[in-house]
């Protein structure tokens, strides 16, 4: 691999390192059966090189034995069945008879029991990420419980009884009293940190989600306008401001005999073609409604009548200009539009229904016209 490639790798994982850690992408149950099984066996390989130089052997056997069996966890990981819940039992038993055998060899003040409390988190942690359907909280909650059973258990069997191997070097004693005491601290927080990301990640996900479900809600799919329901919202809302504002009910003109020569695929592109015109006119002015089939309801804030007219006109005659295509057919639409100011008194509906009379006046007289 030329210098190149590492460049390139090393870049990737930099990039997936910053996802990870900013939230951008989901932590996979592969990824942290890595860090935790990679983080623990890195342990017992340093204990090995440890054990061997002071020649305490049987530890040293133990951490060969427990070396081998985390070999065995990584083959798991990557096979198809990736069965993590059976990886994590044997990772549990493992660190607790590590524990045990450490604790009776040496004694209590080495510090080994305290991987013991370091191992009831991240049970918790792995046990509700995993996709278990049954038996989450309870393989985690009995899981703590022996621990804190064992625990105690290390304990009572350090001072009744005196460890099997004695040892005056009270330097090796702190040495690995500190580094077994930085190895439980760094399991809690580096599993404390990924739960945060991925909550943070969740959150970020599901406001994702009901943003999405609140435009689906409020918006029709075809046009992107906003539907009735989110108009009579912004109608209230204008009511209750008490501030003038116009009312412009659009309606495309022969749009039964697009729809019947062309075809409902041609009227949807006349219809969306309209919709994207009325949206741009109106935007910073007030809101663009699909009322129902071809009709479009607008809702212009703090209008008056020449501004209302003039927004109006002015989507007319876009409408007019703008040739509409699909599949090699064009054709030229009007529009015809019906305004009525809001003047306070009346029920906003009698405001639609002035527009909605208007827009029909227009209809009765030639179409392709701005009706006040």
């Amino acid at each position: 691999m030329n210098r190149n490639q590492w460049k390139t790798r090393l870049k990737k994982g930099f990039c997936k390192l910053k996802d990870v850690l900013t939230g951008k992408t989901q932590i996979t149950n592969r990824l942290k059966f890595h860090t935790l099984i990679g983080s623990i066996a890195s342990v017992h390989v340093f204990l090995l090189v440890i054990f061997c130089v002071f020649q305490i052997m049987p530890l040293f056997y133990f951490n060969i034995f427990s070396v081998l069996t985390y070999t065995a966890c990584f083959g798991m990981i990557w096979s198809e069945r990736e069965n993590y819940l059976t990886i994590y039992i044997i990772t549990y038993i493992e660190v607790i008879l590590h524990s045990f055998a450490a604790t009776i060899c040496l004694g209590w003040s080495f510090g080994f029991a305290q991987y013991i409390i370091a191992i009831v988190p991240v049970g918790f942690y792995i046990c509700y990420t995993l996709d278990i359907r049954r038996r989450k909280f309870t393989v985690a909650t009995v899981s703590a419980v022996f621990s804190a059973a064992a625990f105690l258990a290390c304990k009572f069997l350090s001072f009744f009884g005196a460890p099997l191997i004695e040892t005056d070097n009270i330097a090796l004693e702190l040495s690995l009293y500190v580094f077994n005491s930085l190895c439980a601290f760094a399991f809690l927080i580096v599993f404390s940190l990924v739960f945060v990301f991925e909550m943070k990640l969740s959150s970020s996900q599901l406001k994702h989600q009901n943003a999405i479900l609140n435009k689906l809600a409020s918006t029709d799919p075809l046009t992107g306008l906003y539907n009735r329901r989110s108009m009579d919202i912004f109608l209230n809302q204008a009511v209750e401001s008490a501030s003038s504002f116009a009312l412009i009910m659009c309606d495309i003109d022969n749009f039964k005999k697009v729809n019947d020569t062309y075809g409902h695929d041609f009227g949807d592109v006349v219809l969306k073609g309209v919709a994207g015109i009325a949206v741009a006119q109106t935007r910073g002015h007030g809101y663009v409604c699909r009322w129902g089939g071809e009709e479009i309801l607008i809702l212009i804030n703090n209008a008056s009548e020449e501004s209302a007219l003039y927004i109006a006109e002015n989507i007319r005659r876009n409408v007019a200009n703008r040739v509409f295509e699909l599949n090699d057919k064009w054709i030229h639409c009007s529009l015809t539009l019906g305004i009525a100011l809001y003047d306070g008194k009346e029920p906003v509906e009698e405001t639609i229904t002035r527009a909605d009379y208007n827009l029909y006046c227009g209809k009765r007289n030639g179409k392709n016209a701005v009706v006040f």
